[in-house]
């Protein structure tokens, strides 16, 4: 079983959820942010002040959803873990697409299957990507193969003076 540097389960879920919430914030606020300035009225205070009340207002629902997000997932991730007794990249994937089906739960059967397999493929494309740079740089680090040796730079045989060196097996 491959080793992850990540909490133990229960408290990866608060882990991740804090994480979630974090990233929304930030990466919800700076979309907020470039929104607000945009839809404001003309001039730089008025631009500004439209920014700031977008990402104030915003920032923490996006956030709020984020951590939702990221909590099921976790969640979902840690009961497979248990039940299935290992760790590897399906859970994550099987842990998107049920979050994805969780989540639009309220819209639909139709909606459910839809956003399973986005929530599959988002998770499976980033496995895979991770997959592959572990793969790239297990390379940058492996041994290289030994230099095969030159036979014309190999000492000459017991019993073979080397050329150009007659009588060189006397001192020996």
């Amino acid at each position: 079983m491959e080793e992850y540097a990540r909490e133990p389960c229960p408290w990866r879920i608060v882990d991740d959820c804090g994480g979630a919430f974090t990233m929304g914030v930030i990466g919800g606020g700076v979309f907020q942010a470039i929104k607000g300035f945009r839809n404001a009225p003309v001039g730089i205070r008025h631009r500004l002040r439209g920014s700031a009340n977008a990402v104030r207002i915003r920032a923490p629902q996006i956030g709020g959803s984020f951590a939702v997000w990221g909590g099921l997932f976790s969640t979902i991730d840690c009961g497979l873990v248990r039940l299935r007794g290992k760790e590897d990249p399906w859970n994550s994937i099987t842990s998107g697409a049920l979050t994805g089906a969780v989540l639009a739960a309220r819209s639909g059967p139709l909606a459910m299957v839809g956003s399973a397999m986005m929530g599959g493929i988002l998770l499976a494309l980033i496995e895979g990507v991770g997959i592959l740079l572990t793969r790239y740089t297990a390379q940058q680090f492996r041994n290289a193969p030994p230099f095969l040796e030159d036979p014309s730079q190999l000492p000459p045989k017991e019993g073979t003076s080397a050329p150009g060196y007659p009588g060189y097996q006397q001192y020996h």
